[in-house]
């Protein structure tokens, strides 16, 4: 038996290679949000076990071990980060500007 050939065909190095939005975290992918455009990960939630996070979108928590989304602004920081649940994520548009809590609905 031969050792496998771990080389590409084709030829093509790495720079010439078409962008899949793949890095070492999973899928990343850029959108607009607000007019400037947004990174949004895909979070599995497995590896946040035991932080608790509030989705801008709805203002309710997001139990530990759901998987969500993080948002944040393409030139901002680590402090600019938002989690969100992937359906306030994909509604973000057609929410009006002010979210309003029910009665019940936990103040944290």
């Amino acid at each position: 038996m031969s050792p496998r050939n771990n080389r590409r065909r084709g030829g093509e190095t790495p720079d010439e290679r078409p962008s899949t939005g793949l890095d070492r975290y999973g899928l990343e992918r850029t959108e607009e949000y607000q007019g400037e455009d947004w990174k949004v990960r895909h979070v599995a939630g497995a590896s946040a076990a035991g932080k608790r996070y509030r989705c801008p979108g709805c203002d309710q928590e997001i139990p530990s071990g759901t998987p969500h989304l993080v948002a944040w602004p393409e030139y901002g920081g680590v402090d600019d980060r938002r989690h969100w649940h992937k359906a306030c994520w994909n509604a973000k548009d057609r929410r009006t500007s002010k979210v309003q809590r029910s009665r019940n609905a936990p103040r944290h």
